[in-house]
């Protein structure tokens, strides 16, 4: 059924890749549409509901790494980075503004696919306030910080997905060994 369908933007500025990634997740039931560059994609962004993002980095004019942070900032939703670079360095740099994945090109088409459909379980999975309180502790999900007497923390996409972890199971005990003064499990 259509309506039960993941809408999927890939942005990318290569036609053949743009087209082969599309034609490879239709084939996967999904519905996908596609834009060249940033612009594109922000103009889709603004008409359509996306269930997920495929973003290439190296892009004319706003590339992948300011699109990402500009797009998680006003909303959550799933961002793979794709691209030629694959330095260890650009990829922490695209984890650390949001998105929640990072392939290298050349890919497989079913890694990709893999990728996306265990991001979508995750993101099934939680259904959480944006946020939350632990102690004095204030937590921001969406802004990716804490406010600890009267200190702000940014938290990088490993801690968020740590802190979920924590917040979708408030029942476990934390083992107490493994708290240091320095860590967010002793707030």
């Amino acid at each position: 059924m259509e309506k039960d369908k993941k809408h999927i933007l890939v942005v990318d500025d290569d036609d053949r890749i743009r087209e082969l990634i599309k034609q490879y997740l239709n084939e996967n039931n999904f519905i996908v549409s596609t834009a060249i560059d940033s612009i594109h994609a922000k103009n889709k962004i603004e008409k359509f509901k996306f269930d997920f993002i495929i973003l290439d980095v190296m892009m004319p004019g706003q590339n992948g790494f300011e699109l990402t942070k500009e797009i998680k900032r006003k909303m959550k939703i799933p961002i793979i980075l794709l691209t030629a670079k694959g330095e260890v360095e650009n990829r922490i740099q695209g984890l650390e503004l949001g998105a929640d994945d990072y392939i290298g090109k050349p890919f497989e088409p079913k890694e990709l696919l893999l990728r996306i459909n265990n991001i979508i379980s995750k993101n099934n999975r939680y259904s959480l306030e944006d946020k939350h309180r632990i102690g004095e502790a204030k937590i921001d999900l969406n802004k990716m910080s804490i406010n600890f007497e009267n200190k702000n923390f940014k938290i990088n996409v490993a801690e968020k997905k740590v802190l979920i972890e924590m917040l979708l199971k408030p029942e476990q005990r934390i083992d107490q060994n493994f708290c240091t003064p320095d860590t967010l499990c002793c707030f």
